[in-house]
């Protein structure tokens, strides 16, 4: 990432929270701590333009136009709500799950390739 493309990013994310702010006060906590929660659990691209916070904002918005609470959306568990929007992203849970598992593999291969050559 280019000194301009993080400039942009953080403008965007400035926008971003502009919105958040123009939100119900009730719904900025709940936005507030999905963010927290989401920042936990990591979905990779959780920050990322069009990425679900953007979403959620979105939602929320809509949400606030329509004159519903923020529990009427999210439920009364809202780990629960964030877990069923982030069930088929990428987190870095799975990323690491990934690398650990490439690591054995691998160094489960060398092992064999050493007995192998140890046993001819």
């Amino acid at each position: 990432m280019n000194f301009h493309e993080a400039m942009e990013q953080k403008k965007q994310w400035r926008q971003h929270m502009a919105r958040v702010k123009a939100l119900p006060n009730d719904y900025q906590i709940v936005y507030q701590e999905i963010q927290k929660y989401l920042f936990k659990v990591g979905p990779v691209d959780v920050a990322a333009e069009g990425g679900i916070l953007y979403e959620l904002v979105d939602l929320f918005e809509d949400g606030a136009n329509n004159n519903k609470g923020v529990r009427e959306i999210v439920g009364q568990d809202v780990a629960a709500f964030v877990d069923s929007l982030i069930e088929d992203v990428p987190t870095y849970a799975d990323y690491a799950k990934e690398i650990s598992n490439e690591a054995v593999q691998k160094s489960y291969e060398t092992y064999k390739a050493k007995e192998a050559k140890k046993n001819k």
